[in-house]
C-alpha cells in the first residue's frame, strides 16, 4: 500500500509542477525531451548505484518490453494534445483517464485477476467518478470522434506493459525496463521536437528537470506496487487518487473552487478507493 500512495503522490506532483510550467516554457515537447532525460539519468543511475545486473538471461525482454513501453508513453502524449485541439480538454481528459479500463480488462482476461464483489463496486465507482469531476456539458462536442478510443488505448497501454512486465519479465531487470523505457521516449521526443525546429530554453530545462524527477519515481513504485497488489486494485486506485490528489492541490495551492459536482466526485472517489482496498 506504501508503493501505491508514494505512486499517487509522485503522479499528483509531476501534475501539479506541469500545470506550474505553463505560463513559463517555450513549448511541451522540449520540456517532455528534457524530463524524460532527467527520468533517464535518474533510471541510470539507480541501475548503478542498486547493482542491478545489466546482461544476462531475460536482458532482452527487458530491452524491448522498455523500449515499447517508451512508444507507448510519447504516443499518449501525441494523442493527448491532437484530441485537445480537436476534441476539447474536457473529453480528453475524461478518455485518458479512462485508460485504466485497459490494464483492468488485461488483468482479467489474462492474468486471473478477480476482483471481489466490493471491488467491482469500487471499480464502477471510480469510473463514475472520472467522467462525472470532468464532465461539462457545453464542452462535449466530439470533433474527432476516433481520436477518442485511440487516446484511451494510448493511455492505458502504458499501464498495461508495466504490469505485463512485472508477469512475464525479469524483475531483476525492472531498472533496465525502466532505463529503455525513457530511452526511448528521449528519442522520440528529441526528434519531433527537431521537426518542428524547437528547442529547449533555460525554463524548459529548469521545469523539465523538476517533472522529470516525480515522473521516474513515479513510473518506478507502479512497478513495485503491482509486485505486491492486483492491478485491478492498483490501477483503479492510483488513477482515482491521483484525480482527488490534484484536485485538492488546485485548491490549496492554485485556489481554485470545486463545484459541487466535483466534490461529490471526490468523495465518490474517496469510498471507491476504499472499497477497493478492502
Amino acid at each position: 500500500m506504501l508503493y501505491l500512495l508514494l505512486a499517487i503522490l509522485t503522479s499528483a506532483l509531476n501534475t501539479v509542477v506541469m500545470r506550474l510550467s505553463e505560463k513559463h516554457i517555450s513549448g511541451k515537447m522540449p520540456l517532455l525531451a528534457v524530463s524524460y532525460t532527467v527520468s533517464l539519468v535518474l533510471a541510470g543511475g539507480c541501475m548503478l548505484l542498486g547493482g542491478q545486473p545489466v546482461t544476462g538471461e531475460g536482458m532482452g525482454t527487458a530491452l524491448w518490453m522498455g523500449g515499447v513501453n517508451g512508444i507507448f508513453y510519447v504516443l499518449g502524449f501525441v494523442m493527448l494534445q491532437l484530441n485537445v485541439s480537436r476534441n476539447g480538454v474536457v473529453l480528453s481528459a475524461t478518455f485518458m483517464k479512462l485508460g485504466l479500463l485497459v490494464p483492468l480488462l488485461m488483468s482479467v482476461l489474462f492474468f486471473g485477476e478477480i476482483p471481489g464483489g466490493l471491488q467491482i463496486v469500487g471499480i464502477l465507482m471510480a469510473i463514475a467518478a472520472i467522467v462525472l469531476i470532468h464532465y461539462e456539458k457545453e464542452e462535449t462536442v466530439m470533433r474527432f470522434r476516433i481520436g477518442l478510443p485511440l487516446l484511451l488505448l494510448a493511455g492505458g497501454c502504458s499501464d498495461i506493459m508495466s504490469k505485463i512486465f512485472e508477469e512475464t519479465g525479469p524483475l531483476q531487470f525492472s531498472d533496465l525496463f525502466l532505463l529503455c523505457t525513457f530511452v526511448m521516449a528521449v528519442i522520440l521526443c528529441t526528434g519531433m521536437m527537431l521537426l518542428r525546429h524547437e528547442r529547449p530554453h533555460a525554463k524548459d530545462v529548469l521545469f523539465g528537470a523538476l517533472i522529470g524527477i516525480p515522473n521516474y519515481f513515479s513510473a518506478r513504485v507502479i512497478l513495485k506496487a503491482i509486485e505486491h497488489l492486483p492491478a485491478v486494485v492498483v490501477f483503479p486506485t492510483y488513477n482515482a487518487g491521483a484525480i482527488v490528489a490534484v484536485s485538492l492541490a488546485g485548491v490549496l495551492l492554485f485556489h481554485e473552487k470545486l463545484g459541487r459536482r466535483q466534490w461529490i466526485a471526490v468523495g465518490i472517489i474517496l469510498a471507491a478507493i476504499v472499497l477497493l482496498n478492502i
